[in-house]
């Protein structure tokens, strides 16, 4: 397994539209993994893959209390989307940056595990935030999208700035 480079905000790669993925390959399965252990060493609860610039719809999330229930979503979508509920969110692309965005309350998702399988699941509360944040960057979508004008202007300049200044 290998740490993969976490791209941040605002880098243009950030925007690429991920393609789906054909089959679960060996490839795809060694990209699962080294997203979990991107995930996990960052440390953070969700990963797309194209927040490590490879442009395949593939996620990996772990929301558990002792970071032991890995989720793989390969070529997700969302059949369904209810309610309305606010929660913060950050995002490992945009390090130190946490601010509310509102998101529908619950989802079902159709998708596929590192296996191959295709499986549905229900969410709500934190699973269902996260499975959108990171379906979002699947799409060329960040969590600051969400935000208001002025709120991701500020942040671009600062990001920009920070940009600079590593040189």
């Amino acid at each position: 397994m290998a740490l993969l480079t976490i791209l941040e905000f605002p880098d243009p790669r950030l925007r690429r539209i991920a393609a789906p993925v054909a089959a679960v390959t060996p490839e795809i399965r060694k990209l699962v993994r080294d997203l979990a252990e991107t995930m996990y060493a960052a440390p953070g609860v969700g990963l797309a893959a194209t927040q490590v610039d490879v442009h395949k719809r593939v996620i990996v999330m772990d929301i558990s209390e002792a970071r032991d229930t890995l989720r793989v979503f390969i070529n997700p979508e969302i059949v369904t989307a209810t309610g309305e509920a606010e929660a913060e969110e950050g995002c490992l692309s945009v390090p130190g940056y946490y601010d509310k965005v509102t998101r529908p309350a619950t989802v079902r998702v159709r998708a596929q595990n590192e296996l191959g399988e295709h499986f549905e699941i229900d969410a709500d509360g934190l699973l269902a935030v996260c499975i959108q944040h990171e379906m979002d960057h699947l799409v060329g979508k960040v969590f600051v999208d969400h935000l208001s004008p002025l709120k991701r202007a500020r942040l671009t300049a600062r990001a920009r700035k920070k940009q600079r200044l590593a040189g």
